[in-house]
Order: structure tokens, then sequence, then C-alpha cells
């Protein structure tokens, strides 16, 4: 099931996508990590919007929409962007890789971790394009 981003049903939507593709579970069969994700105002969005997701061995063991922040004190990765640049890299307009490296995708957390595991990075951008049908 698709949803419009950003939503809480989108990321319900994104989170059993996680859980029932074959594909990406193969792919990040080692991965490791949890991630929160800041999205900034930017065009239609009017106040920062956050969500967090536990990802490991391919499963998606969490997800939460708007949580407190303070709730995930130490994730593995936190990814900040504004509105404009992650629905770009929603809609297949901005590369991820692209984004990262020009700061439209900001990461805190260990990038070697993150270089090593492209083919996880980039499976997991393409599952939530597919769990994405529009954007607000």
């Amino acid at each position: 099931m698709t949803a419009i981003f950003p939503s809480e049903e989108w990321l319900k939507g994104l989170d059993a996508k996680i859980n029932a593709d074959k594909k990406y579970a193969q792919i990040a069969r080692k991965w490791e990590g949890d991630l929160v994700f800041v999205i900034e105002p930017d065009g239609h969005l009017k106040e920062q919007f956050t969500f967090y997701l536990d990802l490991w061995h391919g499963t998606c063991r969490k997800a939460e929409y708007l949580p407190e922040l303070e709730s995930h004190p130490n994730p593995t990765f936190i990814l900040t962007a504004t509105y404009g640049n992650i629905t770009a890299i929603l809609s297949g307009k901005l590369n991820p890789m692209t984004a990262m490296m020009t700061s439209k995708l900001r990461v805190k957390g260990n990038m070697g971790y993150m270089m090593r595991n492209v083919p996880t990075v980039l499976d997991f951008v393409r599952v939530a394009q597919e769990a994405t049908e529009e954007v607000m």
C-alpha cells in the first residue's frame, strides 16, 4: 500500500513494505542500525517532521512517526534534509548518494559503515520510493 508523504500512513506503509520485500531482506541481511530522519521545513512542510526506523538484518523492527528525539538519544545515523530534497529523493529526481555527497542529505554517524553498505542504502531508497504514492 502506498500513501502520501509525510504521514503516519506513509510510515506504516514503508514499515510493511520493508518487512515484505524479499530483495531488500537479502541485500540488507547484514545491516544493523537505527535511523532518525529529520525533515526540515521547506515548501509545503511548515514544521519539522521526524521519523525513526530500527532496521536490523533486512527487517524493520520498529517505526515511529514524530518520535520524541530524546527517546532515541544514540541512533546509529541521523539523516537530515529539507522537505524539498527528501521529496526529490523519494520521487527519483535526486540520487541519494549525490544528495549525501553534496550535503543535501546530511548524515551524522559512521560514514565508513554507510559507504561499505551502499547497496543496502540504495535498496532502502528503492523501497521508500515504492512506498510513496505522492508527496504533499
